[in-house]
């Protein structure tokens, strides 16, 4: 008997929630839910919590804190596509007044505009929203602490900025499109702006004793959009399977696969993490990439990390006001991922030949490096150097013949065929560089020309 792809083995249910309770016992939680997603399907949801016989199940709300940016950012990238702004615009040109209309769209979405980690005092996540009603409450005397566009400086006025760009471009709450445009179309019916039953209670938990103290429970207001949402982990690994696949009713698969690529320069010294847009991007052991986000306001933190190459994913949530739920996260991926590799997809023959792509592949040479040519589905090809790492390339097909580089050095580069009058391939052209059949061989179309008495001995 074999197991169906979609389950996963005793084995490795048995250490997910062996983590799930080292994570609860160690860090001392008031409860934790988790679940894991793998090929656009939930395959396993566990918890711990210290109320025996109470344990939640994958319905029960969390608030998620700073995941809500991910959600505000999948917004302005709807208006990106459909053409209602542009993310270099200036902000002023959409939303006018704010004092720093300089930074762009796309800026804010990757926190390099400059902006300052935080509103001014009192902490804005334990006090009312009263206290900044506007914009300039949020943004204080002095927004811009960094030179805009040259670093990553994680910035929470900075998403309750593009919240109310939203309003301004939509003329609704950010509430009510978030709510119309993505929540109800991808069936994220326990996900919302305000706690709805069943739902947990924020806590925290004393530092050197096993006590408990409640934490407040603030409607965010202005900033609701940095930081509101309650959902579950049911809901988020729905969510999840969105950003790693993408669904044209919401964001095409182009466009999250954008939001996923790291759009900011990391923090010194932390070369291992990147943000995207509106996405964190983190190396874990050097082994995998991770995109997704984390989260916490006073009582609760979150996690939410996808390996998209392997098609999996894991959520934990938390109701304590410290704790490491990313990591555990993480870990839930990691195990799933090492007990379970992902099965490659069967091979099989192109459905029909075109003679005149088939005569492309081969051996071409760009100066005297070697590269292959192959085919791909879709009448796409793969450039790949035969020696060492090289400038590996895939490249997507387009209408006008031409293909565009989907990754690496030649990412949004055009490789084009080059023919001579006869109609035979003269070389390929990609990017200014030719390559050729042979290496700089005689009457070549090479840059510079090539020495007419050829190669030579010494």
């Amino acid at each position: 008997m074999t197991t169906a792809p979609d389950d996963l083995l005793p084995s490795t249910r048995r250490a997910l929630i062996h983590r799930l309770a080292v994570a609860q016992s160690e860090g001392r939680a008031p409860s934790v839910v988790a679940a894991v997603v793998r090929d656009g399907r939930i395959v396993w949801t566990g918890s711990r919590t210290s109320v025996e016989g109470h344990g939640p199940d994958a319905d029960v709300q969390y608030r998620i804190g700073s995941i809500t940016k991910t959600f505000t950012a999948v917004l302005v990238m709807r208006l990106r596509d459909e053409g209602l702004l542009d993310l270099n615009d200036p902000l002023e040109k959409h939303l006018p007044g704010t004092g720093v209309g300089d930074v762009t769209i796309a800026q804010l979405l990757s926190h390099s505009a400059g902006l300052a980690a935080e509103t001014p005092a009192p902490w804005w996540e334990r006090s009312s929203a009263s206290l900044r009603p506007e914009l300039s409450d949020v943004l204080g005397d002095k927004p811009l602490l960094h030179p805009v566009g040259r670093l990553h400086h994680y910035s929470n006025p900075g998403y309750t900025l593009l919240g109310s760009l939203v309003e301004a471009v939509r003329g609704v709450s950010w509430e009510e499109a978030l709510r119309t445009e993505v929540l109800e179309t991808l069936g994220l019916d326990r996900t919302s702006a305000q706690p709805v039953a069943p739902h947990a209670g924020g806590w925290a938990v004393h530092p050197w004793a096993d006590v408990l103290l409640p934490e407040p429970s603030e409607d965010l207001g202005v900033m609701a959009p940095a930081g509101q949402l309650w959902s579950t982990a049911a809901d988020l690994s729905r969510f999840a399977v969105f950003l790693a696949e993408g669904d044209d009713r919401v964001l095409s698969a182009a466009s999250v696969r954008e939001m996923r690529t790291p759009s900011a320069p990391p923090e010194a010294g932390d070369w291992r993490n990147g943000y995207g847009l509106g996405m964190q991007v983190t190396r874990q052991d050097d082994s995998r990439t991770l995109v997704g986000h984390t989260g916490s306001l006073p009582g609760f933190v979150a996690g939410l990390w996808i390996s998209v190459e392997d098609g999996v994913g894991a959520v934990t949530l938390v109701n304590a006001t410290s704790g490491t739920p990313a990591a555990v996260a993480a870990d839930l991926v990691r195990i799933v991922v090492e007990a379970e590799p992902r099965l490659p997809e069967p091979w099989c023959p192109l459905p029909e030949v075109d003679h005149a792509l088939l005569e492309l592949t081969g051996l071409w040479y760009w100066g005297t490096y070697a590269y292959g040519l192959r085919l791909t589905k879709e009448r796409g090809v793969a450039l790949e150097p035969l020696r060492g790492s090289g400038r590996a390339a895939r490249f997507e097909a387009l209408a006008d013949g031409t293909w565009v580089g989907l990754n690496g050095y030649y990412q949004g580069e055009i490789l084009r065929v080059v023919r001579r009058p006869d109609g035979t391939v003269s070389h390929l052209d990609l990017g200014s560089f030719a390559f050729t059949r042979e290496p700089y061989g005689p009457g070549d179309a090479v840059p510079g020309g090539v020495d007419p008495e050829g190669w030579r001995g010494v």
